[in-house]
């Protein structure tokens, strides 16, 4: 039916049509060609491991041996994608097709003294482990990271930008102890930069041991080889780490784990998303006009946060998609079974919509503007904020033996709560009280705009070395 379609073929996901430019980087490395493309690439440097070790009476293969052999992976192109595509049709196996490749290339080298040596003792998820790992360490550190550290580094500039807008703080969403616009994005940029070291020093590790981990078939062929030692050099040159014990597969702990601390990640950006929506809602930040963007196809005036909702949505779809991949990766019944081969290949999907969600946060960071007028408007409104240092200031002072309150929080709690209290009642009150002079001219010196606290300089944390630790108010 599709080829009679007048559409003709149209991508079936988002991130391959209306996304494709914003996520296309994961492709070279998360597609089936991405994938295949590094399963040659194990294929070729596996057979040289061998070669280089004169395995079987075999000698290593000269300097233009070896860079023409690479190149099978170097250069992989349209034409290998065609080739291995018309192979794996006949083999119904894509591992095998590629095994095929790797000696037909051999056979136009010249080197068919060493085809028997591609593949050689290897199962299919030899190959697939190493090239997931592969694939996988290079999407996160080569694209996804990088774009996380780049909404950072968004964050990181309008903390510093905002430390001093004093701004009222909304627990519960009600009016609440003042805070900094720049000290709660700092909070977000401070969480983020604790779950991008996670994530920066997550494992990647393949297995290279044979049909269900035992070495057996390299021990039949040549039993006075390490071979052990032979497989973790060979997968630690790649850059990979190695897992000794496995059964017929890696058994995916590592990509559970790196899931997790990505879903983690969306979590975090998840409620940035809300949180800047809901201060476009309440008017703190005012949104940057594009030049010719429609907010609303009836209401002209509208900017709509698209930006923020739009990431809100994908990181709940690659919440989802990521719970989904360590949920089912974790477990592969007795030796083997192929539930992680459909899996797996729906990594670069969840990431795609991870790194989707990331491209829209950092555009939209950068197309906010802070309305001051608004948050010092709100502030002033709700002098009942300060009932929180008036109580404590007294409770101060009964200590101090400078005050015979028996209450301070009620008496507060009666002054205050339910009932909006202005900067003239407020003074009144605080002249009355029975306290010493000098707590009486601090507590009537403060505003909501100056109430607070060290919020400025904690934005400081996030130029601090190690956790963060640090004593941002001096001492």
């Amino acid at each position: 039916m599709s080829s009679s379609s007048a559409l003709g073929i149209q991508p079936l996901s988002p991130l391959d049509g209306r996304y494709r430019a914003a996520v296309a980087d994961l492709g070279d490395y998360l597609s089936e060609a991405g994938l295949n493309r590094a399963r040659v690439e194990v294929e070729v440097e596996w057979l040289l491991a061998l070669t280089d070790r004169s395995l079987f009476g075999t000698s290593p293969l000269d300097e233009s041996e070896r860079d023409r052999l690479r190149v099978l992976y170097l250069d992989f192109g349209p034409d290998e994608i065609r080739w291995l595509a018309e192979r794996e049709a006949i083999t119904r196996h894509d591992v095998k097709a590629v095994e095929y490749l790797v000696r037909d290339r051999l056979s136009q080298l010249g080197l068919d003294g060493i085809a028997e040596l591609t593949h050689f003792a290897c199962t299919s998820e030899d190959i697939n482990s190493t090239a997931y790992a592969l694939t996988v360490k290079r999407a996160v550190e080569g694209v996804w990271l990088p774009k996380l550290r780049a909404v950072i580094a968004a964050l990181r500039a309008l903390a510093v930008r905002h430390r001093d807008a004093a701004m009222l703080s909304r627990t519960h969403g009600q009016p609440a102890t003042p805070t900094t616009m720049g000290k709660e994005l700092a909070v977000f940029a401070w969480r983020l930069e604790r779950v991008a070291a996670q994530v920066e020093a997550s494992d990647f590790l393949a297995k290279f041991s044979g049909a269900t981990g035992t070495w057996s078939a390299h021990l039949a062929a040549e039993p006075d080889v390490a071979w052990p030692i032979v497989a973790q050099e060979f997968i630690e040159s790649l850059g990979l780490g190695f897992n000794p014990l496995t059964t017929q597969i890696e058994s995916h702990d590592w990509q559970v784990e790196l899931y997790d601390r990505i879903r983690h990640a969306g979590g975090i950006l998840h409620n940035l998303a809300t949180d800047v929506w809901t201060y476009i809602s309440i008017g703190y930040f005012t949104q940057i006009p594009v030049p010719g963007a429609t907010g609303s196809s009836t209401m002209p005036h509208k900017i709509n946060p698209i930006r923020f909702e739009n990431a809100e949505a994908n990181l709940e779809i690659a919440g989802g998609l990521l719970s989904t991949l360590a949920q089912t990766l974790v477990t592969s019944r007795l030796q083997r079974d192929l539930t992680d081969s459909t899996t797996q290949r729906n990594i670069g999907v969840a990431l795609g919509h991870s790194l989707l969600a990331l491209d829209n946060l950092q555009r939209g960071l950068g197309e906010i503007s802070l309305a001051e007028d608004v948050l010092l408007a709100d502030l002033d409104g709700n002098w009942e904020v300060l009932g929180e240092a008036i109580q404590t200031v007294v409770r101060a002072e009964v200590v101090r033996g400078r005050s015979h309150v028996t209450d301070p929080y009620a008496l507060l709690k009666d002054l205050t709560r339910g009932r909006r209290v202005g900067a003239p009642e407020l003074a009144e009150f605080v002249r009355g009280l029975d306290i010493g002079a000098e707590a009486k001219e601090r507590l009537l010196a403060l505003t909501p705009a100056t109430y607070t606290g060290i919020a400025s300089e904690l934005v400081d944390v996030l130029e601090e070395d190690g956790d963060g630790a640090g004593d941002p108010g001096g001492s």
